[in-house]
């Protein structure tokens, strides 16, 4: 069973948090943020993980900081879980049709983060959840994980359905990308860092 758990805390922000790639897509979510916890959820449910993350911030101030250190605690706990990354699949990619909503999430576990990230939104929130909020979430999470990550959301016209879209197909790429599928390191230089 891979999986990692960790606990940050800072002045901003205090989370617990887990993860285990041979899951079931059990979630517990609570970060304050009620759009931001059901995006995580459906991380989970497509990915088919088990996470837990449990987060308390300072909300007063507004929701960059649990929301950027979330993807700090994700980021971590997906690059623990991969270990020395023997075996797995590396590369995973997933386009995802939601309504009006054409979503495509390509990326690569090499341990060079990098974040490619294309989707127009128009709308400043959604619920609680400021959506330019999106981008650093990922940008978070491919700076602590060694992942590159391109998101591109080819059309649509309603924000939620792009953001959720964003999510699922996140889920799904990474699903692929941490099967093992061989005994061997997927790299021509023999380690994926």
């Amino acid at each position: 069973m891979r999986g990692s758990e960790m606990q940050r805390i800072t002045k901003e922000t205090e989370i617990e948090a887990s993860l285990c790639f041979e899951g079931t897509g059990k979630s517990e979510i609570q970060t304050g943020i009620g759009f931001f916890n059901h995006m995580l959820d459906l991380f989970a449910f497509h990915s088919g993980f088990d996470l837990s993350l449990i987060a308390r911030g300072d909300l007063e101030v507004c929701d960059h900081h649990t929301i950027e250190d979330c993807g700090i605690v994700l980021g971590s706990l997906i690059k623990e879980a991969l270990g020395d990354k023997r075996g797995i699949h590396r590369y995973g990619h997933f386009t995802m049709p939601m309504d009006e909503t054409l979503c495509d999430v390509t990326l690569d576990l090499s341990g060079r983060p990098y974040l490619v990230y294309h989707c127009d939104l128009k709308r400043e929130k959604i619920g609680e959840y400021s959506t330019e909020m999106t981008e650093e979430f990922f940008r978070a999470l491919c700076m602590n994980c060694g992942m590159t990550l391109h998101i591109n959301v080819l059309y649509g016209t309603n924000d939620h359905h792009k953001v959720e879209a964003i999510f699922k197909a996140f889920g799904r790429a990474l699903k692929e990308a941490v099967q093992i599928d061989s005994d061997r390191i997927v790299s021509s230089k023999g380690v994926l860092e």
